[in-house]
């Protein structure tokens, strides 16, 4: 186990194609980042060579959810730039008295080189575009938008043409990606049915907010066909990826405590038998992703902050 980052928050670490290279967004004030900007990093051979990052998102707005691409000189990410240069704002939770995250319709998702020069734009829809992941294949992109009034999962192909919907039920469907083999999908999910659970979602939603602390992990074909709950726990399960061999599902829930946390991290079968707790931390762990040869595992967590609340990206060997 090694710690990457010290510092501010770092979260949503994601491997590249070519298992030693990671994106990771990152907020820390005293560094003049007041909100998640992007970075770039190469994973050390050895445990005591020292983490080197460097910013490749513009500096600009807020952005979120980077994801290296097939080619190894670019990545994709969300960022609200142009809207505004300054940090969109932050819900005032005194005020909601709820738990919620924001959906900022400014997101659209591009394409940057390593030098942070952004050489395509993905998405130019009305509304929330952001949550993108590429597939193993190379070949399409799945995303998260609201570009038919409700948060729903869409594919495209890698140059942002050819874009199909493949959720459709009211809920937030958000944070997915595909399997290492390219077949499927996994996804977090609200699901209110109750008419004051849909009408809760409705409002908080035209307010540019999403509430999840009732969340479940989903699973499909990649064409969006044989969708299927994994997780029936209740609270808050999210953040799912899938094992190397396209089997098991790893995420983070709070499921074991009446008071939301801590969260830790969890195994399951796609057919949601064979739960295993993996990590056993009193804090937060999530943002959990295998490398694409299957020897490292990446998450972020807020151990050894020394009790503070600073969030740091950690890698381990995954041994079966």
């Amino acid at each position: 186990m090694r710690q990457l980052t010290t510092g501010g928050d770092n979260a949503e670490a994601y491997f590249g194609f070519d298992n030693e290279h990671i994106t990771f967004q990152r907020t820390n004030p005293a560094e003049g980042l007041s909100c998640d900007q992007i970075f770039y990093g190469t994973i050390t051979k050895k445990p005591s060579e020292t983490f080197k990052y460097k910013k490749v998102s513009t500096g600009k707005g807020r952005t979120t959810c980077a994801y290296l691409m097939p080619d190894k000189k670019h990545f994709l990410y969300a960022s609200t730039h142009l809207a505004a240069d300054t940090c969109p704002p932050t819900p005032d939770r005194s005020v909601i008295k709820k738990y919620v995250w924001p959906i900022y319709n400014s997101y659209d998702i591009f394409v940057a080189d390593l030098n942070g020069k952004i050489t395509k734009r993905l998405t130019n829809t009305p509304g929330y575009d952001a949550e993108g992941t590429v597939s193993p294949k190379g070949d399409k992109i799945v995303f998260t938008s609201m570009r038919n009034g409700d948060l729903d999962i869409y594919t495209m192909n890698i140059d942002g043409t050819n874009v199909q919907q493949i959720t459709n039920t009211t809920g937030y469907d958000g944070g997915a990606c595909f399997s290492p083999d390219g077949k499927k999908i996994v996804w977090r999910a609200s699901r209110p049915t109750t008419p004051e659970e849909v009408k809760e979602y409705k409002d908080l939603l035209l307010q540019g907010l999403v509430m999840p602390t009732k969340m479940e992990v989903f699973v499909a074909n990649a064409d969006g066909t044989d969708v299927h709950q994994v997780t029936k726990l209740g609270k808050a399960n999210w953040a799912p990826s899938f094992t190397p061999d396209s089997k098991h599902i790893v995420f983070a829930s709070d499921y074991e405590y009446e008071r939301g946390f801590p969260f830790n991290l969890y195994l399951i079968g796609i057919d949601g038998t064979g739960l295993e707790r993996i990590s056993h931390d009193g804090s937060f762990d999530a943002f959990p992703m295998f490398s694409p040869d299957g020897k490292k595992f990446i998450f972020s967590s807020n151990r050894n902050n020394n009790g503070g609340h600073d969030t740091n990206v950690f890698v381990c060997d995954w041994v079966n």
